[in-house]
């Protein structure tokens, strides 16, 4: 719910620049006499009596009067309103390996080598931001999946989420077809015109009992794309490791990642498949897939206004009606 306040027809209230004008132009030649003196002398002492100040009153009121008046004709109103936002018609599902592998220390954020999955968090955040219309769902997967959060319109939960996704929740281990199976099953029910599955992972499929390309098929026959990215640096990469004293340090291990198999699954699917080696073309891939599945923004705008001009216009009309009253008592003879 949005309030605001505005006026309809603003350019009324220019007219407020001339009541400064009219003040001075009041003040200084007054009204009319009122009284013909028959002796300078009955004039000498009129003027030495103190002037009384009811007569600025008047003028004030007069100028109040009009102040209030140009108002109400401008039309002062409060809204208050609502937008609705309509989903666009695109469910994904945001598949994230978080196997121990995405240790591995060969991306980088400002500069600074970070593991793998802090700089996918950093973009699929991003990513996340670009969807606003989009129902978003969130899928993790080591040696098993889990699912993170279901497909939701509320993208600041969805964020929430992610930023606690981390490994070492479940077993370890790379299944892939598995977690493409899980996905398949949390869009299975959707209604949307399109849904995309967007996995990524750093390895080959060595855990689970669903084979990747089996669950390919089963996206395919339900009309579910799947757009596969391959994590990390060709050749190897430095990964943390601990030793049997507590001590972390540095391991280089051999980065293998099946891309054959991925490129299967998302030509079988008709997605597309990716490679990031590093954080720019990471951020680019989901770039990439931003502008393939396009939505349109729909709005539905709600708006009631309640109108205020009436309490400008009372007071004004009978500030000016007490105006003419009080002109034709015996204030009309004050200065």
């Amino acid at each position: 719910m949005t309030e605001s306040f505005q006026f309809l027809h603003p350019e009324f209230l220019l007219l407020l620049l001339l009541l400064p004008v009219l003040a001075i132009w009041k003040g200084r030649w007054g009204r009319p006499v009122a009284v013909r003196m028959p002796s300078t002398d009955d004039a000498i002492s009129v003027g030495a009596r103190p002037r009384t100040k009811v007569g600025g009153f008047m003028a004030f009121f007069g100028l109040l009067a009009f102040a209030l008046l140009i108002i109400a004709f401008a039309r002062p109103r409060h809204g208050k309103g609502s937008t609705e936002v309509e989903a666009s018609g695109i469910d994904i599902m945001i598949t994230l390996d978080v196997s121990g592998s995405m240790e591995a220390l060969d991306f980088k954020l400002e500069g600074k080598p970070v593991n793998r999955l802090e700089v996918v968090k950093n973009v699929v955040a991003k990513f996340i931001g670009q969807r606003p219309n989009d129902k978003l769902g969130m899928l993790a997967f080591a040696g098993r999946p889990y699912l993170v959060s279901p497909s939701t319109l509320d993208h600041e939960f969805l964020t929430k989420r992610l930023a606690d996704v981390k490994m070492g929740q479940v077993e370890d281990g790379t299944a892939i077809g598995s977690a493409i199976a899980s996905s398949v099953s949390h869009l299975r029910d959707s209604t949307a015109k399109s849904r995309i599955i967007v996995l990524l992972t750093d390895g080959v499929n060595n855990a689970g009992a669903v084979n990747p390309l089996t669950a390919a098929e089963a996206a395919k026959a339900l009309g579910i794309k799947v757009y596969t990215i391959g994590a990390g640096t060709r050749g190897d990469a430095p990964v943390p490791v601990q030793d049997a004293f507590g001590r972390t340090h540095l391991q280089t291990m051999k980065v293998e990642i099946d891309e054959e198999m991925l490129k299967e699954v998302s030509t079988l699917t008709g997605g597309q498949s990716f490679r990031a080696t590093d954080t720019d073309s990471l951020e680019k891939i989901y770039d990439s897939i931003n502008q393939l599945e396009k939505t349109t923004r729909k709005l539905k705008k709600f708006q009631q206004y309640d109108e205020l001009f009436l309490y400008f216009l009372i007071p004004g009309l009978g500030l000016l009606l007490l105006e003419l009253v009080l002109n034709q008592t015996r204030f009309r003879r004050l200065p």
